[in-house]
């Protein structure tokens, strides 16, 4: 058991795209978009917080490789019901990146959560409607090796 040895593999470009989905009241999506959130942008902080989780993946996840990221990008779709948060990750290593782009989204949907929750709370102090959803792997890919 322990990690498994990648030193044999060669360094490629990979990238990998991880989306997700927290559910949120109506009320709460108006006061995103009228920039009435008391914490600040909620989409701003997301998405420091997807890049700075996306490069402790290491730290996180027991078993993953340290990888270099070149580049942490999060796109956010605020729908009527909810908004739809997609990661983008790449980095030239020898092994994927798809966790990290999963840590990422992850990461940006609870900071979600975490700026609104003021608004999401019912009268007990619960969230009977918020969810966060459909944490997957959109995308995963590599570059063939060359000679």
């Amino acid at each position: 058991m322990g990690m498994v040895d990648v030193s044999e593999k060669p360094v490629v470009l990979r990238k990998a795209q991880a989306a997700g989905k927290i559910f949120l009241s109506p009320k709460t999506l108006e006061e995103i978009k009228g920039g009435r959130i008391k914490k600040g942008n909620p989409l701003q902080v997301a998405e420091v917080a997807a890049m700075n989780a996306a490069k402790q993946t290491h730290i996180l996840i027991p078993h993953c490789h340290q990888i270099p990221l070149d580049t942490v990008r999060m796109d956010f779709d605020v729908r009527a019901d909810g908004i739809e948060a997609v990661c983008y990750v790449s980095a030239q290593a020898r092994t994927g990146v798809e966790m990290e782009a999963l840590v990422g989204v992850s990461m940006a949907l609870n900071t979600l959560w975490d700026m609104v929750k003021y608004l999401e709370k019912d009268d007990q102090g619960q969230y009977p409607f918020t969810r966060i959803t459909d944490i997957r792997v959109l995308k995963k890919e590599k570059q063939a090796k060359t000679d």
